[in-house]
């Protein structure tokens, strides 16, 4: 069925007033059609290094657009390969979605997030609700995107001042959060020198920022244990919120960091995990509270994997902030699971832009985010853009 015949036929479908009304998801809604196509998004500002590479001012969600006979589609990003999503052509959507399990069993592993946008417009209600519901109204977020600008060459000169007008622009945004990537004496520059840059730089952002800012730290694993202790021994009374990939992480090293920043008397936290790939990575730590903040990531483990995680550290008192970078769709993502569950530290923002997806409803202010009660997550694209997107297959059914 071509796209214009199944769209036409819903439009007269006893099918629309059973969904506006939003009670029951309706038995006969099927997958007509599935599209993958890239969503090509552009950094808004330059970002340079971290302790670990270099980056550029390009990046790509893999996105997947998945029509039904009812006139609705769902959207979302969507790692799945093509044969994933071929199985589901045909498929009814009840079948799919199992709400007393908040999971969508459809063969896609983490790729779930199309058909969450999907049941959550046939059901006329946002994905967060279906998610678990019982997060704060608006989300904590913090700006993820201070990374090396003194080693760019146009702002090395002034590079004060660029960190000054970087946290300025993200205040203009809305943030009152920052995270500030830390590390440079691991690659780039002499380890003495770069750990005193370091030092400077969380120095500058704090003068300047003022002393309500929050302020986190990622090294990217580019420190060890004992640097982790000398940069807070340097850094400590910059009151640091959270120390995020100090170094690889070992739980008897993560307990003897935790020891060491209480012995100083600080609060800072002590968060990790987003290179894991497997949930069942984090049990040891969750065990022994080696962590504060879990950060599986975001597309790796998609809505399901990140709820589970939630799920796992809530009786040990210890918080998720899912990782997300060069996605600006999972950080959608995250908002829709901050929403959710009750152990939700922060959203992790960096500026991207397209011109090709809209994200109505979303808010940033004073430091958290206004999620949408629209049905779904929220998403738009526009269609006369669309059409001239990158299409990476269009999968539909012969039934």
């Amino acid at each position: 069925m071509r796209r214009r015949d199944f769209i036409g036929a819903a439009a007269g479908s006893a099918l629309l007033p059973r969904l506006l009304a939003g009670k029951d998801l309706p038995k006969d809604i099927r997958i007509t059609r599935i599209v993958g196509f890239d969503l090509r998004l552009r950094q808004a500002k330059p970002i340079g290094k971290n302790a670990q590479r270099d980056h550029g001012q390009t990046a790509v969600d893999r996105m997947v657009r998945v029509y039904t006979n009812a006139g609705i589609d769902g959207l979302g990003n969507c790692r799945a390969d093509k044969k994933q999503l071929a199985a589901l052509l045909g498929k009814r959507l009840l079948d799919l979605y199992k709400p007393s399990e908040r999971r969508v069993a459809a063969g896609l592993g983490a790729a779930t997030m199309p058909l969450w946008d999907l049941v959550g417009k046939a059901l006329g209600r946002p994905a967060y609700q279906l998610l678990g519901g019982r997060g704060p109204r608006r989300v904590p977020v913090y700006d993820g995107s201070i990374y090396f600008a003194d080693l760019i060459p146009e702002y090395a000169p002034r590079w004060r001042d660029r960190f000054k007008r970087e946290i300025d622009m993200g205040v203009a945004r809305g943030h009152r959060a920052f995270k500030v990537k830390i590390g440079r004496g691991h690659k780039w520059m002499k380890r003495a020198e770069g750990d005193a840059r370091d030092v400077e730089v969380i120095q500058v952002i704090r003068k300047h920022g003022g002393k309500d800012i929050l302020i986190g730290v990622d090294a990217n694993n580019g420190c060890d244990l004992a640097g982790a202790k000398r940069f807070i021994l340097a850094a400590g009374d910059q009151h640091i919120a959270f120390a995020e990939e100090m170094f690889p992480e070992r739980v008897a090293d993560c307990l003897e960091f935790k020891a060491f920043l209480a012995a100083n008397k600080l609060k800072t936290l002590v968060a990790d995990g987003e290179s894991q790939r497997d949930l069942a990575a984090f049990k040891p730590f969750i065990k022994a509270k080696a962590l504060d903040i879990l950060q599986g990531d975001m597309n790796r483990f998609g809505f399901e994997g990140i709820l589970a995680e939630a799920d796992m550290a809530r009786p040990q008192g210890i918080q998720v902030a899912p990782h997300n970078w060069a996605s600006l769709v999972g950080f959608y993502m995250q908002l829709q699971v901050g929403r959710a569950v009750t152990n939700f530290y922060r959203a992790e923002h960096d500026a991207l832009l397209t011109d090709l997806l809209t994200a109505d409803g979303y808010a940033i202010k004073d430091g958290a985010v206004t999620v949408p009660d629209t049905p779904g997550v929220s998403l738009k694209l526009n269609e006369k853009r669309f059409k001239n997107a990158k299409i990476r297959f269009d999968l539909k059914w012969d039934g």
